[in-house]
């Protein structure tokens, strides 16, 4: 079984690097061109940013598509749509002059039409997404995102079976980018209030766990791939939302916030893993978010991919220089050992890579 289980993993392997991140590229590439269109300065620069930045998002969200060759070019334009989309929308609200909540959700809107199974003669009318921003002109450029998005997700066999939750999903995901970018003094509060009022099903967790997990596009791709598969059960969708949401989901926020920590005093953003009491309390649940995200991927089909999913994260973001720039290498040690030693590989993998690249 452990040898069936490896083999599985150089196949995925070998289908994101020949297949996945060629596609990956070709996608941004696309964008990146159109960007260059859009009127407005900041909005065009946080475009471009949102795409030079943060392309690992784009390449780490793909992966999914190796799941099923035959479907790898539409998931690869699925995901790398909605993921530009996040990615666009969180520079706004970080780095805007407004505070406005109402601005935040109205933007975010965009989210929550593109998961809408359509054309694009058949989206949404009405939604002037920019309707509160004081930067408007993008030349179209997120309404044409929001567009491939949902004729993507139509060409889905089994996307009327997932639909509701990947809404559910990127509604607890909207709330979280509203809440966390709003007036500072509110920030806090507005979480902890959001908790206690829909994290009902999750109280063995933190406030901030909660939101963490709500931060994670993960459950989303995850139920996306599953949708490729004619005749999808219910419960097997379930199953897959059950097993991300909020242990992988959670562990990948919770990852991205720990090295983030310096960056985010400095830029006076919120960040989720501070709110931990003591350091030995956020050594202790982030190893429980490893060993539970591990626990769930391997009760679901398809284990060898979404164990490797689980045991890349600590890999790819503990490889960071910013984790010996913050002197977390014991932390981040603990970690790594607690994914097993698939995610030291991945560790030594990714830290191989970055520094080819200059990182």
């Amino acid at each position: 079984m452990f040898l069936r289980r490896a083999w599985f993993r150089t196949v995925y392997a070998r289908r994101i690097a020949r297949d996945v991140l060629p596609a990956v590229a070709a996608e941004l590439s696309r964008w990146e061109r159109r960007i260059g269109g859009i009127p407005n300065p900041e909005l065009r620069r946080q475009a471009r940013a949102s795409i030079t930045t943060k392309r690992f998002h784009c390449e780490g969200g793909s992966v999914f598509a190796a799941l099923h060759p035959q479907w790898t070019p539409t998931l690869v334009r699925l995901i790398v749509a909605l993921q530009t989309i996040s990615d666009y929308l969180d520079n706004l609200c970080d780095r805007s002059v407004s505070m406005d909540e109402a601005d935040f959700r109205r933007l975010h809107q965009a989210l929550l039409d593109a998961v809408e199974a359509g054309t694009p003669a058949e989206a949404p009318s009405g939604h002037d997404y920019y309707a509160l921003h004081p930067n408007r002109d993008d030349g179209g450029y997120l309404e044409a995102l929001v567009h491939e998005c949902r004729s993507c997700v139509a060409q889905l066999p089994s996307y009327a079976i997932v639909q509701e939750r990947v809404r559910r999903l990127i509604g607890l995901y909207n709330d979280l980018q509203v809440y966390k970018h709003g007036p500072l003094a509110r920030r806090k509060p507005a979480l902890e209030a959001w908790f206690a009022q829909r994290g009902g099903p999750w109280r063995d967790l933190y406030w901030w766990e909660f939101a963490a997990a709500c931060g994670s596009t993960l459950a989303v791709f995850a139920l996306f791939a599953a949708a490729t598969v004619p005749g999808l059960r219910p419960e097997a969708a379930e199953q897959l939302e059950q097993a991300y949401f909020p242990w992988i989901c959670g562990l990948h926020i919770l990852l991205d916030y720990l090295i983030d920590q310096a960056e985010d005093v400095a830029g006076g953003d919120l960040n989720l893993v501070s709110f931990y009491p003591s350091a030995e309390e956020q050594r202790r649940r982030l190893v429980r978010f490893v060993e539970q995200a591990l626990a769930q991927a391997r009760r679901l089909p398809d284990r060898a991919f979404h164990e490797t999913i689980v045991q890349g994260l600590p890999g790819l973001y503990l490889s960071d220089s910013k984790v010996p720039a913050q002197k977390m290498q014991g932390l981040a040690w603990t970690l790594l050992r607690a994914g097993g030693p698939a995610s030291l590989g991945y560790f030594a993998w990714c830290r191989l890579r970055r520094l080819r690249n200059g990182h």
